[in-house]
């Protein structure tokens, strides 16, 4: 009797472990030992970009040029320990370099902010080049665009002119002073966002058109989407545009980019399974977010009898 009611013991226990509930508002709830425990499943790429690594950016939040420290997350949680992304894991460990997005210049009719191009150098920790540029006292790092060279002038503006500019390569203006069919990066979501469209290497959207106070841009994916006149935009395509044409070579060489090798059940689906042809998603009107009104606050007065 004694070793049957063991062998229940152990067997509800391993069914216990296995047992998993349903997501409910991105919580799973999973039974440990026969007790329920909730745990929350954490978000990819919310606050931990891909899970790949912590940058150690300064104490007192100013810019620098100073290659920054970072630490490897090896795809897990960084408070939780959790293995979110199972794909990325090791490889070489390199210095960050902050990228200033922001291109600041002025808003007048005036001549634009000029800057020179000082050095075209590697990032381990993205997959364009970086340029050092500087003006003044000022040093910052940007994206290269592909044919910038070190002694280059680029010029910075947030002018929209009656008349559409003709940039050069590197040049950054609000989407409104560019004529229509300019190759453009580095894209604002809308004026004043830190977050912007087309980084990565080799990539470029183009202004297809206009009408009111937007323009519209067709993006890598070949989806269209109309921003307001007054986002800004480097003008020209990405450095590094052979890098996605680039083979890895060596398992070796793919464990040295921090990926971790797959289980190889996986096969990609050949030409006999066919194809699905879509048709492309309607045009998104990019904007700021909306104001979130405050809920209305319910007061009640409880009877005293």
């Amino acid at each position: 009797m004694g070793s049957f009611v063991k062998l229940f013991n152990s067997s509800l226990n391993i069914i216990s472990r296995q047992l998993t509930l349903p997501v409910s508002n991105g919580v799973n709830l999973q039974f440990v030992r026969a007790l329920p425990h909730f745990v929350d499943i954490p978000k990819p790429g919310e606050k931990h970009r891909q899970y790949r690594r912590i940058v150690h950016y300064p104490e007192d939040g100013k810019y620098t040029v100073k290659p920054l420290d970072n630490t490897h997350l090896a795809g897990r949680d960084p408070v939780t320990g959790r293995v979110v992304a199972k794909g990325i894991g090791g490889g070489i460990k390199f210095k960050y370099h902050w990228i200033k997005f922001e291109r600041d210049g002025p808003t007048e009719d005036v001549p634009p902010k000029e800057e020179k191009v000082l050095q075209i150098l590697k990032c381990g920790c993205r997959t364009a080049d970086v340029a050092l540029v500087g003006t003044g006292k000022e040093l910052k790092y940007i994206l290269a665009t592909e044919n910038m060279k070190p002694g280059d002038i680029i010029k910075t503006s947030k002018f929209i002119p009656r008349i559409p500019v003709r940039a050069n390569e590197g040049d950054a203006y609000p989407l409104g002073a560019l004529p229509v069919g300019t190759i453009v990066h580095n894209i604002e979501k809308y004026p004043g966002c830190n977050r912007n469209f087309v980084l990565a290497a080799g990539c470029y959207a183009t202004i297809i058109r206009k009408f009111d106070d937007r323009v519209v841009i067709l993006m890598p994916n070949k989806r269209e989407i109309a921003l307001l006149q007054k986002c800004m935009a480097t003008v020209g395509r990405l450095s590094n545009i052979d890098h996605s044409k680039t083979p890895i070579g060596s398992p070796n060489r793919n464990r040295e980019l921090g990926n971790r090798p797959r289980s190889g059940l996986w096969q990609r689906k050949s030409g006999r399974h066919g194809r699905k042809i879509k048709r492309p998603p309607p045009m998104l009107l990019q904007g700021p977010p909306k104001e979130q009104k405050a809920a209305p606050m319910k007061l009640n007065i409880n009877k005293i009898s």
